[in-house]
């Protein structure tokens, strides 16, 4: 099974992200995301980070759960490339991700991305997939 696939929509980039059940499509969303960001081949998972997001609906948690890493991204300079979702109920998140500080002489950034948005958020329990819109 693929973990996620690209799409266009207008000046922004998008993904839809794929799993067994939802918590894995959220992981894969987050190593989506990151693949736009950066070439994920050279990242090792020396630095991890510890996450707990609480929100009303699933779309809401998806969204904080993706700025949230960007954050951590912006402020920190980490790439992450694994995510372990550790407790999932749709409503709460309690992840723990891993992945190394920037380094430009070994890691190949490719794109910024500003924000997760709320166009055409998505996340279906049914099909197991979450559908995100980036402003880049």
């Amino acid at each position: 099974m693929k973990r996620y696939r690209l799409i266009e929509h207008t000046a922004d980039m998008g993904l839809v992200a794929y799993g067994r059940n939802l918590t894995e499509a959220f992981a894969n969303a987050a190593y989506g995301l990151f693949s736009i960001i950066a070439e994920l081949r050279t990242v090792k998972e020396t630095e991890s980070r510890r996450l707990e997001i609480n929100e009303d609906d699933p779309e809401a948690l998806l969204f904080e759960w993706l700025n949230h890493l960007l954050y951590l991204f912006d402020v920190d300079m980490i790439i992450f490339k694994k995510f372990d979702i550790i407790d999932f109920d749709g409503h709460s998140l309690k992840a723990t991700c891993y992945g190394e500080k920037y380094d430009p002489s070994r890691h190949k950034l490719k794109r910024g991305v500003k924000a997760a948005t709320y166009h055409l958020l998505k996340a279906d329990r049914e099909e197991n997939q979450v559908r995100v819109i980036f402003d880049v």
